[in-house]
């Protein structure tokens, strides 16, 4: 119910808005609005053509129709998305086999990873990246945080006129999916932003339940001689499910046997325990320019000087909770019902000058302070060890960044270096790409950083004996170096590879023996390591699509390879997908349809575990799992400005074997048939 409030209130919210009575004419490209030099392909054609409805709806009428005859009209790149590095896009209502990739929870494309039975569970690894880590420790709990908008997730938008996009997809049992979007100017420079994502699915299998409640609202605003500029967000997100702790008795799975058909009869490790990511967080970020010199009214590129600032406060609570005591996680407790809560606050404040020039580039220097509080209740002590309730500290860097380009070379980069704090080193990303003609390019990168792992690894309290730690003291910074090469071509496709090599990697492990593997209490001896070797990881990523006439075929495949002393990397040689199918204007062209079916399949390996109280996953080297197909099959519309998407998931698993599962003791899900849509107003 309250999901259909909402989209009520989104839908009619437009005729409660201040709206300018004309459209405004465009301006020149502003670089505290946008990027210095627009990032939108201009390759892409235009999704609102010359007669299209929206044109016609947002044509004046009336005593206005003259003065807009004078103005620019407006069209669909108009209605802008600028990201948190603002780098700008814009919206885009095509159908085409990408948007069915990102038509999921994550709303982006999952090749490289593998998700849990249910809606809003974990994603266990099939690819992995170094080359873009964080600059500063996170709290942990990575498996749950696939969802979890971070402040460079959320985006702000610059629009002439009210638009709305609705998201709406059906979930696997007793529940919908929705992410509702509504953007518009109160003036001319003040552009705002109310956006809200949350489902709730009840799932297959008993006592899986998960729901998500995440409300974003940003804003952008420039003075109208451009020189002061102010964008933030205020970000509240809420993250809960069941944990059942995945089957208790494989057989009943993989034997299909009628009477588990209904997975509701399966039994589960426990059925009464929960765990939750609580964040909330408010940021701000504002540019000041000193120095605006223009050669002319047409120069879009002055030279500028500019002072920035950026804020950010966040709060973020990670629980775990189980009524009774599980022998999964461990025997005699310290305490019952079991009450696990990890909190982390952080401040962020960072000071910027960038110097802008046509032939110097963009070069800027930054100051950054980091506060941070990770704590639990209280201090333990045992006969064994104490182990602290917080780590508390500041970090100060310094760094710099800059970006030019030479004709078709484009280059572009930062660098940050701690000179206080324990927890960061460094890190350095370097970016170049090189355009040979209109349709081949090259582009390479260089990725060096060096910090400490996340928080729950240096430090955790629990309820449960097995699950306290303190190793802030003996775990090193891990230190990571990448360098990619890349060839984008028209004719022969997109080719990415990747070398990594990683120092202290930092994994969860069970130390469990075989006997208490047998008694199914792996997961009460899981631990975080650090990995004494070196571990060096190649991934290449080839994508081509291939036409004729009205069918296509999409093609993704990866390569991984792991050298390690140790097996603590464990990842799938081969991924691959593809997708084979039909698209063509019906009814008179007053629809699009595409219609297909999509093939994905991974090699075996040894696929990490879950581990519920912890929120992470973990290597196992015990058995392999993966070698199994999965097949979709789906039918995708357009009709004006919705998109319609219908979807046959995992139709092989009707006739295959039980074999397919997501982790140890998680099956992937069975087949099912979803519906869903995407749908835009413009007003």
């Amino acid at each position: 119910m309250r999901f259909i409030v909402l989209t009520l209130l989104l839908f009619f919210g437009h005729s409660l808005m201040a709206q300018q009575d004309s459209i405004p004419p465009k301006k020149e490209t502003d670089s505290l609005e946008l990027q210095g030099r627009d990032s939108i392909n201009v390759g892409i054609k235009d999704t609102i053509a010359k007669k299209d409805s929206i044109k016609q709806m947002l044509r004046p009428k009336g005593p206005g129709k003259l003065l807009a005859k004078q103005k620019d009209s407006i069209g669909i790149r108009d209605y802008k998305i600028v990201s948190y590095q603002r780098d700008t896009t814009f919206v885009d209502t095509m159908l085409t086999i990408q948007k069915d990739y990102k038509y999921n929870y994550l709303r982006k494309d999952d090749f490289e990873l593998m998700p849990f039975t249910n809606m809003g569970q974990p994603y266990n690894e099939l690819g992995v990246g170094f080359g873009a880590i964080p600059y500063y420790p996170r709290i942990g709990a990575t498996a749950k945080h696939p969802g979890y908008f971070e402040k460079e997730d959320v985006d702000y938008y610059s629009v002439p006129t009210p638009m709305t996009e609705l998201m709406f997809k059906t979930t696997m049992e007793q529940g919908q999916y929705l992410d509702a979007l509504l953007t518009f100017n109160m003036t001319e420079r003040f552009n705002a932003a109310i956006a809200y994502n949350g489902f709730r699915s009840l799932g297959k299998y008993r006592y899986e339940e998960a729901q998500d409640g995440k409300f974003r609202v940003s804003f952008n605003y420039i003075t109208e001689n451009g020189k002061y500029g102010l964008r933030g967000h205020i970000a509240a997100q809420e993250m809960e499910s069941e944990e059942s702790g995945g089957l208790l008795d494989r057989s009943q799975f993989e034997d299909d046997l009628p009477d588990f058909q209904d997975r509701a009869k399966i039994d589960l490790q426990y059925t009464d325990a929960n765990n939750r990511i609580l964040g909330k967080r408010y940021f701000l970020d504002q540019q000041f320019k000193l120095v605006n010199h223009k050669k002319d009214s047409t120069d879009n590129e002055p030279t500028t000087l500019t002072i920035g600032h950026e804020f950010s406060y966040e709060t973020k609570i990670y629980d775990f909770e189980q009524t009774r005591q599980n022998d999964a996680f461990g025997q005699d407790p310290f305490l019952t019902p079991i009450e696990d809560r990890a909190r982390l606050k952080t401040m962020f404040n960072k000071g910027t000058v960038t110097f802008s020039n046509r032939t110097l580039g963009k070069l800027s220097g930054n100051v950054s302070l980091y506060n941070y509080n990770y704590y639990f209740n209280s201090i333990l002590i045992t006969e064994e060890e104490t182990i602290q309730n917080k780590l508390k500290g500041e970090e100060i860097s310094v760094g710099g960044g800059y970006s030019n380009e030479f004709g078709p070379l484009s280059l572009k980069g930062n660098i940050n270096y701690t000179v206080s704090g324990e927890l960061t080193g460094n890190n350095l990303d370097a970016y170049a790409s090189f355009r040979l003609n209109e349709n081949n390019s090259l582009t390479g990168g260089v990725h060096i950083s060096s910090r400490m792992p996340d928080f729950n690894y240096l430090l955790y309290q629990s309820d449960y004996r097995n699950f306290n730690w303190q190793n802030n003291d003996a775990f090193e910074k891990e230190q990571s170096q990448s360098i990619s090469v890349g060839f984008n071509s028209k004719k022969i496709g997109q080719l990415q590879a990747d070398f990594s090599r990683v120092d202290n990697y930092t994994y969860f492990a069970s130390t469990a023996n075989e006997e208490e593997i047998g008694l199914g209490q792996e997961t009460a001896f899981v631990r975080p390591f650090q990995e004494a070797g070196t571990v060096n990881h190649l991934k290449v990523k080839y994508e081509k699509e291939l036409k004729w006439r009205k069918w296509a075929l999409m093609n993704t495949v990866m390569y991984q390879e792991v050298t390690q002393d140790n097996q603590v990397l464990n990842l799938p040689q081969v991924v691959t997908r593809n997708s084979l199918y039909f698209s063509s204007d019906v009814f008179k062209k007053a629809m699009f349809l595409q219609t297909g079916v999509t093939f994905k399949y991974f090699t075996s390996y040894n696929m990490n575990a879950y581990n519920p109280l912890l929120g992470e996953f973990y290597i196992q080297n015990n058995e392999e799992f993966g070698g199994y197909p999965l097949m979709d099959v789906f039918i995708n519309a357009k009709v004006k400005q919705t998109r319609i998407y219908l979807k046959a998931e995992h139709l092989n698993s009707i006739f295959s074997e039980p074999n397919y599962y997501s982790a140890p003791n998680y099956p992937y899900r069975d087949f099912v048939i979803r519906f869903g849509l995407v749908w835009n107003f413009f007003s």
